[in-house]
């Protein structure tokens, strides 16, 4: 089995959103929101995107502005575990 190292961790994406449901059991639904600009235009355009995110503790409550990280997969649609809240 391949050891965890420090080189492996720094390579995982890390994203910031905020929680809209914790109603699972060890589950949170994070939102995420992004500005990119388009790529022949130019306008911004705002770009969402929902990530459920493996909450080990249930520490996390709505509208909370939180950290994720990516992981391995848990379940089906669990690939990002939670690493703080930022504000509450």
């Amino acid at each position: 089995m391949k050891s965890l190292n420090k080189q492996n961790i720094r390579n995982r994406k890390k994203k910031m959103g905020i929680v809209i449901s914790n109603k699972m059991n060890k589950t949170v639904i994070v939102y995420e929101t992004r500005i990119v600009k388009h790529k022949y235009y130019g306008k911004r355009i705002l770009k969402k995107k929902k990530y459920f995110v493996h909450d080990e503790k249930n520490i996390s409550k709505k509208g909370d502005k939180v950290n994720i990280m990516e992981t391995r997969p848990i379940s089906k649609n669990k690939c990002w575990r939670l690493i703080g809240i930022i504000n509450k």
